[in-house]
């Protein structure tokens, strides 16, 4: 396994900062620093957010859907920096274009997560992002992260 790829869940907890119920990456399959990532989220009946979204039409959140991608991409931006977040780094989320949903994302699917690296200029970096289920896609995204480090 060449520097850390593929990466378990374990991996993934030690490359993310986010938790339960609001990790979002299941495994990475395959992560090319500086350049892509694409990794995978099961999605489960049992999510806390299909209670209410929909009663007896479960469907992820389009806003959801953009977390995973933002996290995958946030640890393609991890990997490519040579950082492991902890309490004085992390990257946030800064912005987001072109967002756009095609198909619902239902319980039982398995939502593949691709962004590519497209540019990191004066501290932000630049992903574009693709969700697809069974090879088809499901949402689009350009997003934008910022590294912020305290010392």
């Amino acid at each position: 396994m060449s520097e850390g790829f593929p990466m378990d869940i374990q991996a993934v907890l030690a490359q993310l900062p986010h938790r339960y119920p609001f990790l979002l990456v299941d495994r990475v399959v395959e992560c090319v620093p500086g350049k892509r990532i694409h990794a995978i989220k099961n999605v489960t009946v049992n999510e806390p957010f299909f209670s209410g979204h929909f009663p007896g039409r479960p469907t992820m959140p389009g806003v959801m859907i953009l977390e995973a991608l933002a996290q995958a991409a946030g640890i393609l931006a991890f990997k490519t920096a040579g950082v492991v977040p902890d309490e004085k780094s992390r990257f946030y989320f800064v912005g987001i274009d072109g967002a756009r949903f095609r198909k619902p994302v239902e319980p039982g699917d398995q939502l593949v997560l691709k962004a590519k690296l497209e540019r990191a200029v004066r501290g932000i970096w630049k992903f574009s992002t693709v969700a697809e289920v069974d090879g088809k896609e499901v949402a689009s995204a350009v997003m934008m992260v910022a590294p912020e480090v305290r010392t």
